[in-house]
């Protein structure tokens, strides 16, 4: 396993150096799913950091690989705009109106207004009052894992903590909990070159999902405000929206995916992680207050979400490069967290670094994730709670990775618990 997976990123390093430079596209999803677009990004660090592709399946871009010049790009949203009207925030266009747009695809006032709508749902207490329910559904979780028997990480742990999760940030109807993270594969799985039949079969089941929203939505808005977050948008007047549903709904979307995705892989991520450096597994084992770190150090690795898309509002300069007014910027986050100019020893996975959240995983800036503390203290509660029962689990394949520029996940990861 592990030479099969050695020897394929030694075969994409030598096609990544040997490839011109004006013929790179790194948003190629083969590669995201196979783990080989390491090498490619690792060659723009060094030799076009700020590199244009004139022509692709997303059209004309420029991609942003460093680490600082990522955060310039995303601390300056007076020049570079998430609008959904411009383009909106990944890589490929997706243009709509802005009052039928999430908050993250607008920039300040109308972003602030809205995202201030849930804030306190993510506030330090907050997220302290919900640990003890977190950890106590980690440890069901984990209590009904087979032992010695192999079983999908990903369903069985990593979807079933975040599913439960959303429930309670929803008040959704926690048998039906599942409908969560299934919408936000669905719509992450939109494919341009879809079959019609496979994307009329996929918009469906969205709309079955979406309908489940409205119907509690409305329910919602007709009542006394609750602490939820449907409640919070239905009853703040930056986000209700008349009423609407379609001028909702994408803030209930973004909630969904920036709730589920951002920690489920990152879940994933870790075993993965902690597997392909088993030094870091026994040391963790040995030294759980390790956790402190390693847990930002889970999210760097793991990166997420491998991209962000701005637009560029006037001319501007990034590492020397002229860009232009109308431009497509994208921010690899993926690249940025492996910076060696920004983070000693990045390719390495550290459980004790010294300055553990010195990443851009979570984005910088107006835009910064709004939940980064809930998804850090989920994903601590449920390593706290493995290492108090098992004393290894153990990859019993390689994972199935996502076929996705976006979120930089996994659909499924065989494992077996070692007590």
């Amino acid at each position: 396993m592990a030479d099969g997976y050695a020897r394929l990123a030694e075969e994409a390093r030598a096609e990544a150096y040997a490839t011109p430079l004006d013929q790179f596209d790194v948003a190629n999803l083969d590669r995201f799913q196979n783990d080989t677009h390491w090498p490619w990004f690792e060659r723009l660090r060094r030799e076009d950091p700020v590199h244009y592709t004139p022509e692709g399946e997303y059209g004309a871009y420029w991609s942003v690989t460093r680490y600082e010049d990522i955060v310039a790009v995303d601390g300056n949203h007076q020049v570079f705009s998430s609008d959904s009207e411009t383009g909106g925030i990944t890589i490929f266009d997706g243009v709509e109106p802005r009052e039928r747009t999430s908050f993250i695809s607008l920039d300040p006032p109308d972003h602030d207004a809205q995202r201030k709508a849930v804030t306190p749902m993510f506030s330090s207490h907050s997220v302290q009052g919900m640990e003890q329910l977190i950890r106590e559904r980690a440890g069901k979780i984990l209590d009904e894992l087979p032992v010695g028997e192999t079983f999908d990480f990903v369903d069985k742990v990593s979807i079933e903590l975040t599913s439960q999760m959303l429930a309670t940030l929803f008040d959704f109807p926690f048998e039906e909990r599942r409908l969560l993270p299934r919408c936000s594969d669905l719509l992450l799985g939109f494919d341009p070159n879809a079959a019609p039949e496979v994307e009329m079969k996929r918009q469906a089941e969205m709309y079955f999902t979406l309908t489940k929203f409205t119907e509690l939505w409305n329910d919602r808005a007709g009542r006394a405000p609750t602490n939820d977050l449907i409640s919070m948008l239905a009853h703040n007047d930056a986000t209700r929206k008349d009423n609407d549903p379609m001028r909702y709904i994408g803030n209930l979307i973004l909630l969904i995916v920036a709730g589920s995705d951002t920690t489920r892989h990152s879940i994933t991520g870790g075993l993965v992680a902690l597997n392909r450096n088993p030094d870091a597994y026994a040391r963790l084992r040995a030294q759980p207050e390790l956790l402190a770190s390693a847990v930002p150090e889970i999210i760097r690795w793991q990166s997420p979400v491998a991209h962000m898309r701005r637009t560029a509002l006037a001319d501007a300069d990034i590492g020397g490069k002229a860009i232009k007014k109308g431009d497509k910027v994208v921010m690899w986050y993926v690249s940025g967290n492996r910076d060696d100019s920004a983070i000693d020893n990045p390719d390495a996975f550290i459980i004790d670094r010294e300055r553990p959240r010195h990443h851009v995983a979570f984005g910088f800036g107006v835009h910064r994730c709004l939940g980064n503390r809930l998804a850090e203290m989920q994903l601590r509660v449920v390593w706290e709670e493995m290492l108090k029962r098992f004393s290894f689990i153990e990859m019993a394949g390689e994972p199935v990775r996502m076929r996705n520029n976006f979120v930089k996940g996994y659909e499924a990861l065989p494992a077996r618990v070692i007590v």
